[in-house]
């Protein structure tokens, strides 16, 4: 990456794939939000908020890392977030944000502890540094739409335990998010001017005002489902948690799954993330 994350905020995009929320375990926690399309998504979650006094104090710590994953104390119940992340630029008028540009992508892994009783969906997802993920490869986008680049893409993602490699989540098309491109955009801005504190919810937009109004944002656009075995078995010490974005029209998922068994993703048109989790 040839700019300084440290200096962008991040935030992730909540129930942008229909079922992932029910295999988190989180739906009940969104369902006395009022909204006017059951297909949204529900929510846009801060995970990293560089400076400022109105966001909470542990959203100021840096969580991304391209190779680690540092589990976090006290917690068993860890998971994989497969997830398509978007640089966007940002421009503002006063307080509001009237413009989001976006500039490029990559994988991400919006990786998260899975525990009942969590007021804010932030606190299930920074809980220091190296609790999220990454690539070192965005890839730029020429026409965030249907007819760009970025619509070829599919995600994937695997554990790899004891040399072992196991589909994590399915393997999914980006334009099969439940929002995606002019309408994502349109969303994420409406939610960034006007989300309220509510339930799971934050205030978002006084987070970025008192931040200085960040130039730049990334977000994760929503997790895939998982796979049984993803559903079902969660981090470990020495596992590697992989995340792969690749263009099916050139690569085939037997072909993707080959170089997470190799550990070989050098193809300039992959952005892929392989972090290993420690203690």
């Amino acid at each position: 990456m040839n700019f300084d994350l440290n200096n962008f905020a991040s935030f992730g995009v909540a129930g942008n794939f229909t079922g992932h929320l029910e295999q988190a375990g989180e739906a009940v926690d969104f369902a006395k939000l009022k909204v006017t399309d059951a297909n949204a998504p529900k929510a846009l979650f801060p995970t990293y908020i560089p400076a400022g006094n109105a966001s909470p104090d542990f959203l100021k710590t840096f969580p991304f890392s391209h190779d680690t994953i540092i589990f976090p104390k006290g917690e068993t119940k860890l998971q994989i977030e497969p997830e398509c992340a978007v640089l966007f630029s940002v421009v503002w008028e006063g307080e509001k944000i009237t413009e989001l540009k976006p500039e490029s992508f990559g994988a991400s892994n919006d990786c998260s502890i899975r525990k009942e009783g969590a007021k804010k969906i932030s606190l299930k997802k920074n809980w220091g540094k190296c609790s999220k993920g990454l690539s070192e490869n965005l890839i730029p986008l020429n026409d965030f739409s249907q007819n760009g680049l970025l619509n070829s893409y599919r995600i994937a993602s695997f554990l790899i335990r004891n040399g072992i490699v196991f589909e994590y989540g399915e393997d999914s098309a980006v334009r099969d998010y439940s929002y995606v491109y002019s309408r994502l955009v349109d969303w994420i801005k409406d939610r960034l001017n006007n989300q309220s504190d509510e339930g799971p919810q934050e205030k978002i937009g006084e987070y970025l005002v008192s931040a200085g109004k960040p130039e730049k944002l990334l977000i994760s656009i929503g997790a895939t489902r998982y796979t049984e075995y993803g559903k079902t078995n969660f981090l470990q010490n020495n596992d590697i948690a992989c995340v792969v974005l690749y263009p099916e029209n050139k690569y085939s998922a037997e072909d993707i799954k080959k170089m997470a068994e190799t550990g070989n993703f050098s193809a300039s048109d992959i952005s892929a993330l392989v972090q290993r989790v420690v203690l």
